[in-house]
């Protein structure tokens, strides 16, 4: 016997591999029994496990819906940017409530769970995803049975969960790749014979999804927001995100996975990510700008979502008819609601305006891209106002006007203000002679630390050579005379060698004297 539970799910591509494992090693005569809420009739399907004459059972065979009567269904449609400000309202307004929240992809899980857990909405939060071990998982579902928690969680938790305790809501905050999706997330609660209700965060553009459930025969039923009861978060997630970089990585990364999810989708009818408000949703998270998306042309994904695609107002119109559809079909079976203060019922006269004015979110620090900052130049230039004790207003020279016209341009004392003028003038003057000197002398000292610097970095072996010199002509002549220097005209020359002059009278030196001096001027010469 061959048992599968959650078969449709089982029989998918993801499990094919291990599947097939399984069958190769069981016997061909055999007894194969399938359970799901969303059973396949795929004969592909059928075929892989041998099926001969099956036959089809239906618990619910003669309902007229597909989802549990008790079972209260209600879907809301809000702008994407709007999504998080309209959880975080719906979680405060039931604070005594077992809330489980679906979202599309483990990073948004991650993000809503770390950022609401940081602002505190006042009842514990937990978050639940494929990455966890088991273990954890295990904890987390122990916790959310026993105590009135948010529990934040992909679809891992949309299939065989049983929860010992009624789970109360049910929020779809991401709208289901499908409607077996949907039916399974929903079975979270009215289970057997218990209540339940579930609400449904549709997107404009993804309003087809409510036209795709009502054919499937389930019951739900619009609701406009109360926008009165509405609280902002985006203003508080940037404040989070400047506070915690990490927080800020992870924003980035829900954004970017939100959107590979929805251009993943196979239903191209429902969920097309050109129509989406892309810089509006990424200032809903929190961040400064808009993070790049390498798998989408930046061209059109840049712009306004109604300047890129014409048929986006089509759309809103449609959303509103299917508003007015469900809320006409659905008045009768909504009679024994409790009333919610968020999402209540309205006339259709008064759902039209909840559709088409979409309030923008944008922080005002924020600057999207591709939209330039205007300065006005011939804005009217600000002038500078004085204030006294009391806080009345002065005009700008009142400090130095004289104290019996303190409140009157008129009575203040221009010659005051003229000589104090002076006074400044001249001793600015004072100042900059005394800096002119004191430049002066700095240049002075300047130029003779170079100067001296020059003599000390002067080669002394010229002057080792000439004392020898000297010496050996000493030596060879023990009469020697003293030197005798001409007279030269170069003042420099005389002041370095500092000698007496002498006047040379040659008709009273012999032959050989002359040689002799003549010698000695060639070597002074040469060295």
């Amino acid at each position: 016997m061959l048992v599968l539970d959650e078969a449709d799910r089982i029989l998918d591509t993801g499990f094919k591999k291990e599947m097939n494992a399984v069958i190769s090693q069981l016997p061909k005569k055999r007894q194969t029994l399938l359970f799901s809420a969303t059973q396949t009739k795929s004969v592909q399907d059928l075929a892989r496990l041998s099926l001969r004459d099956p036959e089809y059972l239906s618990v619910h065979e003669e309902a007229t819906t597909a989802t549990p009567c008790r079972l209260q269904q209600t879907a809301t449609i809000v702008p994407l940017h709007q999504k998080l400000d309209l959880l975080w309202s719906f979680i405060k307004a039931h604070l005594n409530s077992r809330i489980l929240v679906f979202l599309n992809s483990r990073k948004e899980v991650k993000f809503v769970f770390e950022a609401f857990k940081k602002l505190r909405p006042g009842i514990p939060l937990k978050c639940l995803h494929g990455k966890m071990n088991q273990e954890k998982r295990l904890g987390t579902y122990s916790q959310f049975s026993d105590k009135r928690v948010v529990l934040f969680s992909t679809d891992v938790s949309s299939r065989g969960l049983d929860f010992d305790k009624s789970v109360d809501w049910v929020v779809q905050m991401d709208c289901p790749s499908d409607i077996a999706t949907y039916i399974h997330r929903v079975g979270r609660t009215a289970r057997y014979n218990a209540g339940g209700r579930a609400v449904l965060f549709v997107e404009p553009s993804e309003v087809q999804m409510l036209e795709k459930l009502k054919e499937a025969k389930i019951p739900i039923i619009a609701k406009a927001i109360n926008k009165e009861k509405l609280q902002p978060v985006s203003p508080l997630l940037a404040a989070l995100l400047v506070k915690y970089p990490d927080l800020q990585q992870l924003a980035r990364r829900a954004f970017i996975t939100y959107l590979k999810s929805v251009c993943k989708e196979k239903d191209k009818e429902v969920f097309n990510v050109t129509k989406l408000g892309i810089d509006d949703f990424s200032a809903s998270l929190g961040l400064p700008l808009t993070p790049k998306i390498r798998f989408l042309n930046q061209k059109s994904t840049g712009k306004n979502p109604s300047k890129l695609n014409p048929t986006l107002e089509l759309e809103k119109v449609a959303a509103e008819n299917m508003l007015e559809t469900l809320k006409t079909e659905g008045s009768e079976s909504d009679e024994d609601e409790s009333d919610d203060d968020l999402l209540q019922k309205e006339s259709p006269s008064k759902v039209k305006p909840a559709i088409t004015e979409v309030e923008s979110v944008v922080p005002a620090t924020r600057v999207l891209k591709k939209k330039k900052l205007k300065i006005n130049v011939h804005r009217p230039v600000g002038t500078r106002v004085v204030f006294d004790e009391e806080g009345n207003t002065l005009p700008p020279l009142a400090t130095i006007a004289d104290a019996n016209g303190m409140n009157s341009t008129s009575a203040i004392n221009v010659d005051k203000v003229q000589e104090r003028y002076q006074k400044m003038r001249e001793s600015l003057k004072k100042e900059d002679k005394v800096d002119k000197i004191h430049a002066r002398e700095l240049l002075k000292d300047k130029k003779l630390k170079k100067k001296m610097k020059m003599k000390r970095e002067r080669p002394e072996e010229d002057e080792e050579d000439v004392s020898e010199l000297d010496e050996e002509v000493t030596a060879t002549r023990p009469n020697k005379k003293s030197k005798i220097y001409f007279d030269s005209d170069d003042d420099n020359d005389a002041d370095t060698l500092d000698k007496k002059k002498v006047d040379i009278d040659t008709d009273k030196i012999s032959l050989a004297e002359q040689e002799d001096l003549a010698l000695k001027l060639l070597s002074s010469m040469q060295s």
